[in-house]
């Protein structure tokens, strides 16, 4: 992620508190940046300490980051955690720069530990072939087809942060809420930046998704979308219901209602078209339902929830599509439908989801990962420990 402004190459830099507006206005100044990375998120976030930091050049404030603060049980020092940032320059090749007083600042703060993710994108792999490793009895893992790219920004930042002492991470529990290092994206833009159209997308779709689409408008499925402060009570609440159906019917634990209203209300209040509520209805009944959101070019499906009922009317890939078309007519660059697992295996339960992103003809994205730099080895050790007994 580019600073809004070069950095001169031997240029100091220093980190210090800055004003969610700061933030926001740096966050603005960028072609894309995670939401993850926003002031709000942090207003969404309450369990966490929040902090907004700016990095500078001079006066110059050329990156920009959300800090969380995790307090260790009994232990009045914090894992400090910034997910999916900061929003620096990752491809200079002196990254110690940007994160050296980084750290330095952290650790006035009171963090045993840095937890990051790099927004850095180190291998892609086209749709066919991911299809053709879910299709192959030799493959198990995405990471055992060869990728369409090796990116080489993200082979100098993994190697570096080793050099400077970060591990990578797996995800662990819940307590650092862990981002996927696998997503799947259909880019909306070409090599040399011309907007794709609908029909563009339309043809790199399989033929069950375009099927999926025209039948559900033959059947008369109707979407329709309200921006932040649009967002009602009663469509936040028929959201969460059909939310908790799938996740029932799925086998994941829900977020509470309170959860969506706070995002809702914290992102609406950053930027009126930040975060989107979809409804998919046939005839009155509601079908499917999605929460979207965009930070300049970057477009995300967040959350989703499907009614068991009336699955032959599709309202899944009529939201999507719904979806997909707004973030075009919007000018964006790419519309990321989040995390996938890493596994091929076709006998594995997660792979009916893969297929599902994968036949949206985009491409599958393996990031750089989350990174700790241990602050207090000892504090660190115990807290790596803590983890363990988590289970």
């Amino acid at each position: 992620m580019p600073p809004s402004s070069p950095v001169p190459p031997h240029a100091r830099l220093t980190v210090r508190t800055i004003s969610a507006a700061q933030h926001l206005d740096h966050v603005r100044s960028l072609e894309s940046a995670s939401f993850l990375q926003t002031p709000a998120w942090g207003e969404v976030k309450r369990e966490w300490r929040r902090e907004s930091i700016g990095f500078f050049a001079d006066q110059e404030l050329v990156g920009s980051a959300l800090v969380l603060y995790r307090a260790l049980p009994r232990v009045r020092r914090y894992l400090a955690y910034l997910p999916e940032g900061p929003l620096v320059d990752w491809a200079d090749e002196d990254l110690g720069r940007w994160l050296t007083p980084m750290v330095d600042h952290l650790r006035s703060e009171g963090a045993f530990g840095v937890r990051m993710g790099p927004p850095v994108v180190t291998r892609r792999w086209t749709a066919a072939q991911v299809k053709e490793g879910i299709a192959s009895d030799e493959v198990r893992r995405l990471g055992e087809v060869a990728p369409e790219e090796r990116t080489v920004v993200g082979a100098r930042v993994t190697g570096r942060l080793r050099e400077l002492g970060w591990r990578p991470q797996a995800v662990e529990g819940g307590f650092a809420a862990g981002q996927p290092q696998y997503n799947f994206a259909i880019p909306l833009r070409d090599a040399d930046g011309t907007q794709r159209t609908e029909d563009d997308v339309l043809r790199g779709m399989n033929q069950q998704w375009r099927r999926n689409i025209k039948k559900a408008a033959k059947a008369g499925v109707e979407v329709t979308s309200a921006a932040g402060p649009d967002i009602d009570e009663a469509g936040l609440s028929a959201f969460h219901d059909l939310y908790l159906h799938t996740a029932e019917r799925d086998g994941f634990t829900p977020r509470p209602r309170s959860y969506f209203a706070t995002m809702v209300s914290a992102l609406a209040a950053e930027e009126p078209d930040r975060i989107r509520l979809y409804a998919a209805r046939h005839e009155g009944e509601l079908v499917g339902a999605t929460i979207g959101i965009r930070v300049g070019s970057h477009v995300w499906y967040s959350y989703g929830a499907s009614s068991s009922e009336k699955r032959d009317v599709r309202g899944s890939n009529a939201v999507q599509w719904a979806m997909i078309q707004d973030a075009i007519a919007a000018g964006a660059a790419l519309y990321d439908l989040r995390g996938i697992t890493d596994t091929l295996d076709s006998d594995d339960s997660h792979v009916g989801l893969i297929q599902f992103k994968v036949g949206t003809g985009g491409e599958a994205m393996e990031y750089a990962g989350e990174w700790d730099l241990p602050v207090n080895r000892a504090i660190y050790a115990a807290f790596a420990l803590y983890l363990r007994r988590r289970g």
